[in-house]
């Protein structure tokens, strides 16, 4: 049997990609005012949020399982159940997501195949009917 390798973590450039991807993101959301919904639904101080999707996806790219060894399986809907996540939070989320992406990941299947895969898992957050 053969494992599946993700490729990801290295073709973005490991941890040093990542944390730009990372850290990129939560500039986006920190000033832009269409994501303030969003951004409201964090602390004020970004970093350790910054540090924990960082560490979530290490693991989620095929990178070292940092998040995991910290905290164990992410059961990242759970984590999530108590903020209201409907298709706006979602689409502000994959908004920056994309956007950031954009920025950082110039090689266009990469770029596409990261957007479909945060697409599927951001949808999949969603616990709460649109208004």
């Amino acid at each position: 049997m053969t494992d599946l390798i993700n490729p990801h973590y290295d073709l973005i450039g490991g941890e040093t990609g990542l944390r730009q991807l990372v850290d990129r993101f939560y500039d986006l959301m920190d000033t832009q005012p269409e994501t303030w919904e969003l951004r409201k639904l964090h602390p004020q101080d970004l970093q350790s949020s910054r540090n924990k999707l960082f560490m979530f996806l290490s693991g989620w790219l095929g990178g070292p399982p940092l998040y995991e060894n910290i905290y164990g399986h992410p059961r990242l809907r759970a984590r999530h159940l108590p903020f209201p996540i409907d298709s706006n939070m979602r689409d502000q989320w994959l908004m920056c997501m994309n956007q950031a992406i954009d920025e950082q990941i110039t090689d266009l299947p990469l770029n596409r195949a990261l957007k479909m895969a945060f697409a599927r898992t951001a949808d999949h957050m969603r616990n709460r009917e649109d208004a």
